[in-house]
């Protein structure tokens, strides 16, 4: 009997064996390579003194590859020839940097590779690996830091270029625009700090730019600008803070483009308030034309009636200098059709509704519009304003909570530029409970005793809400707001014209001081939000 159990426990356990040696299983492969490459060794080593090699090569413990290098590498000083480096596109256990350009006696390159390094499989960066050399007797050591921020945004862009020039007796404020820097540096990806590294002392202007054609030289219509007040004396122990900015550009008319039969587009950069237009060709009889200029576009509309015999016609715009434009016309086009669209369907309480046209409105008989609520009732009072220069058109009435309204405009009771009168048009708009928008007031301590201007902004920057206050104002009450999220600035409109104003690099002109409010507002429905914000002068 113990015999015969025995051989049962002895097929059991051979059974059992031969099924988990039958199942079938996933190899784990390991562990997760985590770690970044390892510089082996360089030739020349890293670090060298008396440089004068033509040829880099600089070798890692692992298989590697540049990623984004033409974001992430940063030469200081530049190059007037950017060096060969390889590989580009494969993988490989060194880096060959091939110099193209001559380089300056006694000066300490640095080739910062940022965050392209990584190894082969895993893409694990290498984080700013340093090749540093110098052709002088030393290697330069000292370093300049700082914060990059925006003058009006509430976050600087990506990528910015921070450089010092030479604040020698061949400087002057126009090298920016010509001439590439001494040092340079970058904040990479999701960065606002710098730190300018193996710097010589010496006296320098510091600035940055937000350089969208990547050659170290300010492009006033296409890059942000920003400077440090001054020169730096380096060594130094100062953090710097930099605010990046747009100027604004001289006021400037392009070429006029017919746009319609009667109607000629003139783009334009800068404040198109600085332009002035001027048809200098013969003018008919009853000649009359009107200039609008809608925020979305990038050019001035220029209506005129009647319409031109002549082939062609000749503008003089004048700006800081005198210019002229000329238009050939095409005859066929079309005249500019009028249409009249509400702005939106459902009204802000105590907001006047808002309307778009395509052809500057000149015009309203306000017999001939009602508005009528959902019980049929009449609104008796109401007011009606023209804004020809923007397309645009208000209706004030007296509104209520929950609400719907009917705007009837019978025929011809609006009138355009060019005479043309409006069939019957219909518009529907709806209210909203108070207790559907949240209240917001902000109130400022320690605020300078000047204007200020206070702004309810997206994270993009779009201005939902604003208020421009007299000087000395500390109380800004917002109510009737959409409930979202918001960023609360404040401008110190120094010169109290009711806006921000830029700077300019030529000038040594910095924009005017924009501060946010530190924390991102949730407006909510039916909820008052008081906050109270100490002001720090920069």
């Amino acid at each position: 009997m113990f015999r015969k159990g025995l051989h049962v426990l002895t097929a059991l356990v051979l059974l059992l064996l031969v099924v988990q040696c039958a199942k079938k299983g996933t190899p784990t492969g390991g562990p997760k390579d985590e770690t970044p490459p390892v510089l082996v060794r360089a030739e020349p080593p890293n670090y060298t003194t008396n440089f004068n090699s033509k040829e880099i090569r600089i070798y890692f413990d692992e298989y590697i590859k540049l990623k984004d290098l033409s974001k992430n590498l940063i030469v200081s000083p530049p190059m007037k020839t950017p060096a060969t480096i390889t590989p580009m596109g494969g993988a490989s256990k060194y880096i060959d940097i091939e110099i193209m350009d001559t380089l300056l006696p006694n000066t300490t390159y640095v080739f910062n590779f940022g965050e392209s390094v990584v190894d082969n499989n895993e893409g694990n960066p290498f984080s700013f690996f340093k090749y540093v050399f110098s052709t002088g007797d030393y290697i330069d050591s000292l370093t300049v830091t700082g914060v990059i921020r925006d003058a009006l945004l509430n976050k600087p862009d990506n990528y910015v270029t921070v450089m010092l020039y030479e604040a020698d007796s061949t400087y002057t404020d126009s090298l920016i625009y010509k001439e590439v820097p001494r040092y340079v540096t970058n904040t990479l990806d999701s960065s606002v700090v710098f730190e300018l590294t193996n710097i010589k002392a010496g006296r320098y202007k510091l600035a940055a730019l937000k350089d969208e054609a990547s050659n170290y030289t300010f492009q006033p219509d296409k890059d942000k600008v920003a400077f440090y007040d001054g020169f730096i004396d380096v060594p130094t122990d100062s953090v710097y803070v930099l605010r990046l900015f747009n100027e604004e550009l001289p006021a400037e008319a392009g070429r006029p483009k017919q746009a319609s039969a009667q109607r000629v587009a003139i783009p334009y950069i800068g404040n198109p308030d600085s332009i002035g237009v001027n048809l200098i060709s013969q003018k008919p009889e009853g000649f009359e034309r009107f200039i609008s200029n809608v925020s979305t576009q990038d050019s001035l509309q220029y209506w005129y009636k009647p319409q031109a015999e002549t082939d062609s016609l000749i503008f003089q715009f004048k700006t800081q200098i005198l210019d002229t434009g000329y238009v050939r016309l095409r005859r066929g086009l079309k005249m500019d059709s009028l249409q009249v669209q509400q702005a939106t369907s459902t009204l802000i309480l105590e907001e006047p509704l808002r309307f778009n046209s395509t052809v500057p409105l000149m015009a309203v008989d306000t017999s001939k519009i009602s508005i009528r609520k959902k019980d049929s009732t009449f609104i008796e009072n109401f007011k009606i304003r023209l804004l020809p220069e923007t397309l645009q058109m208000q209706l004030d009435f007296k509104t209520a909570e929950l609400e719907n309204y009917e705007i009837m405009m019978l025929p011809e009771a609006l009138t355009d530029f060019y005479g043309t009168k409006t069939d019957t048009l219909r518009f529907r708009v709806n209210t909203k409970e108070y207790a559907d928008y949240g209240d917001f007031s902000l109130t400022l301590q320690n605020a300078a005793p000047v204007q200020h201007i206070v702004q309810l902004v997206t994270e993009k920057g779009e201005v939902k809400r604003e208020i421009i206050a007299k000087e000395g104002t500390t109380v800004f009450e917002f109510d009737r707001l959409e409930p979202g999220k918001y960023y609360a600035r404040i401008i110190v409109d120094l010169n109290k014209n009711g806006r921000f104003d830029s700077g300019n690099y030529l000038e040594q002109l910095q924009p005017e001081e924009v501060i946010y409010y530190p924390d991102l507002l949730d407006i909510r429905s039916n909820f008052s939000q008081n906050e109270t914000f100490f002001l720090t002068p920069e």
